[in-house]
């Protein structure tokens, strides 16, 4: 674990509550009980408890608002985006030096952020040439925890005639990742919109390279993210 982070006396559990609220918050303005209890698979008793626990550490690592949900303090982002760093790092190391598979990299890497400490991070960054993308295209904050700016929209909001290369796809669902790769929708693919279809938001794309026409629907299309041609 980091020295600075292992000071606070931070637990696992308390690592990884702060990194689901910095994720859910880079979508929504503040991360509600529910969200939270959604994407770490907890009740939202058990939620309304760790929150009440983050508000009491001093210094406080979230602002609460009664039905309204949290927003992290500077306190509870840097943590956040220090574990981020660690597992966005990890995956990298394990996908082009351990060579995993990029649909395995995310669950490896949850295990191994915690434990991980600053030197063997800053080991793996110089490793790898100083990455500032992992395998999905998510951005790995740099030493100085300062998130890459990446321009991109979601593949679900193009239409007929648009098209660019794919920069981000989510990782979460391992099946959905290997079903993407055999299609070549990966970081660096160029995709062309031939169609949109307003009855279900289903997408023809057509992957450069390639000849087949590929139908995608939004539960797909909203996991990938385009930096649009110019």
């Amino acid at each position: 674990m980091n020295e600075q982070i292992a000071a606070h006396g931070i637990t696992h559990t308390i690592e990884d509550y702060l990194k689901t609220i910095y994720q859910i918050t880079t979508i929504y303005d503040r991360a509600s009980t529910k969200k939270i209890a959604q994407v770490l698979e907890v009740s939202p008793a058990s939620v309304s408890g760790m929150i009440k626990k983050l508000d009491d550490i001093t210094p406080p690592l979230i602002e609460y608002q009664k039905h309204r949900g949290v927003v992290l303090t500077p306190e509870g982002n840097r943590i956040a985006l220090e574990i981020i760093r660690n597992h966005r790092l990890l995956e990298m190391y394990l996908h082009q030096v351990l060579g995993y598979d990029w649909d395995k990299v995310h669950e490896e890497a949850d295990q191994l952020e915690h434990v991980i400490s600053e030197e063997f991070e800053q080991r793996i960054e110089e490793a790898l040439g100083y990455p500032s993308y992992d395998p999905h295209g998510d951005p790995i904050p740099n030493k100085d925890l300062e998130m890459p700016v990446k321009l991109h929209t979601c593949l679900s909001d193009l239409r007929s005639g648009q098209g660019g290369v794919v920069t981000q796809v989510r990782d979460e669902d391992p099946e959905l990742l290997r079903y993407l790769q055999d299609l070549g929708i990966i970081p660096g693919a160029r995709i062309d919109i031939l169609a949109y279809s307003k009855l279900d938001d289903n997408l023809t794309v057509r992957v450069r390279g390639r000849k087949d026409m590929v139908i995608l629907g939004p539960r797909i299309t909203q996991e990938i993210f385009i930096e649009l041609n110019a």
